[in-house]
């Protein structure tokens, strides 16, 4: 069984929570599963709002799927906990992600 497999199964035996669903979706993402991805590291999230690791994974797996708006947003919130956090490196990256997104949808992508 697989590394994905096996979080599946953890999730499906019960176990719910930010980080299960933020390595979840980092595998998906990583496989090119982009909207199982999507839906778990939102459920990370939302689990953990201050998730700031899960939050740039979110963006830059909105990203992939072509939605800017809603990339922008979670680079947004997650620039927002990472810097409660002090998490800083974290909240650069995420700017410069943040940056790309808001090109992508003032050109029209």
């Amino acid at each position: 069984m697989g590394m994905v497999e096996n979080l599946e199964a953890m999730l499906a035996s019960g176990q719910d929570n930010a980080l299960l669903r933020f390595t979840l979706g980092s595998a998906l993402f990583k496989e090119g599963k982009l909207a199982s991805a999507v839906e778990h590291l939102r459920t990370a999230v939302e689990q953990d709002p201050d998730y700031s690791a899960a939050w740039k994974i979110y963006g830059k797996a909105l990203q992939a799927l072509g939605d800017q708006q809603a990339a922008r947003e979670a680079f947004e919130s997650g620039i927002s906990a990472a810097t409660q956090k002090g998490d800083l490196q974290a909240a650069k990256e995420m700017k410069v992600f943040q940056k790309r997104a808001q090109k992508a949808i003032d050109a029209g992508s």
